[in-house]
């Protein structure tokens, strides 16, 4: 009954948006959207100086084109036969087509897809290094240290990551002379490292005291049981935070575009200036920030089952 009941409600959701939609005067174009995954790129193959075609040979379906000019020499094009339209003895002018090849190449969604997926991936892992480091100084026993953490998840997690982004492109860009790709990705991962840090701080304080102390009996140092005893443990207990904070880093990587790097959602906008395909655009973009989202949790359940085995 309760299935049937979230079907229901499923339902009428979509119902409802497919009225709303039938009230606004807007035509959906759904078939131009994978084109702009993958498109069939057309490359066309020009003379050089003027000649005469010499010879036209077909190879299934590549076709070799030769032109000679007046001077003897011979120029050879491998052109796609249905582009070829010429005759043998055909005068040519230089700048002149004798064809065209074509090849698959990535569209402006499936470049500013991957570029995502490179900006969130790189500024995880430097968010989960500055996180666990962070955390560890948080509670150390170093009076300095612990200070220093507190002063830098403080800064980072008031402040917002928009205008860290501005400061990281603007200022230290200038001043380090850094490219915008890596300012994102530096403006990213710091953001990121501070909360990595607080939930690395939590869960090593989750873990019972008993098991530094037993660590210790056993002769262990205190780094020593805190790799190999504490860290341990408190990973599988951060598990669940740590994929959220890592989820909302994917889409919190949309940012990026203000400083002109050209993620999904710039390519995106910059699809919608030259389609005005708006709503297909950004249903089709925010589809794709869910799969990577979607993604990520599963493989992070996926791994919290793997370790609840060895409980």
């Amino acid at each position: 009954m309760w299935r049937s009941l979230t079907l229901c409600i499923l339902l009428g959701i979509v119902a409802g948006l497919w009225i709303a939609t039938k009230r606004i005067d807007y035509t959906w174009r759904w078939n131009r959207i994978p084109q702009y995954f993958l498109y069939h790129d057309e490359m066309l193959k020009t003379v050089t100086t003027d000649g005469n075609v010499t010879a036209i040979e077909q190879k299934g379906s590549t076709t070799t084109v030769t032109v000679t000019d007046s001077d003897g020499k011979i120029s050879i094009f491998d052109i796609d036969t249905a582009s070829e339209n010429l005759t043998i003895d055909e005068f040519l002018m230089e700048g002149d087509t004798v064809g065209a090849t074509y090849q698959w190449k990535a569209g402006p969604l499936a470049a500013g897809l991957w570029v995502t997926l490179w900006i969130s991936a790189v500024a995880s892992v430097l968010g989960l290094v500055i996180g666990v480091v962070t955390g560890l100084c948080r509670v150390s026993q170093n009076l300095t240290l612990r200070q220093l953490s507190i002063t830098y998840i403080e800064i980072i997690r008031g402040t917002p990551l928009l205008v860290q982004l501005f400061i990281f492109y603007f200022f230290l860009g200038t001043v380090l002379d850094i490219g915008r790709l890596t300012s994102g990705i530096g403006a990213l991962g710091i953001f990121a490292g501070a909360y990595v840090a607080e939930i690395i701080r939590a869960g090593i304080q989750s873990i019972p005291k008993g098991q530094m102390e037993a660590a210790r009996s056993l002769g262990m140092n205190v780094p020593q049981a805190m790799v190999y005893i504490i860290l341990p443990q408190a990973f599988k207990r951060t598990l669940p935070p740590l994929a959220g904070q890592f989820i909302s880093l994917i889409k919190d990587s949309s940012l990026v575009s203000v400083i002109a790097i050209t993620d999904l959602t710039k390519s995106g906008r910059e699809v919608i200036t030259s389609t005005f395909a708006v709503f297909e655009i950004w249903f089709v973009v925010a589809f794709l920030y869910l799969i990577l989202t979607f993604t990520l949790s599963q493989v992070v359940a996926w791994v919290e089952r793997r370790l609840a085995v060895s409980d």
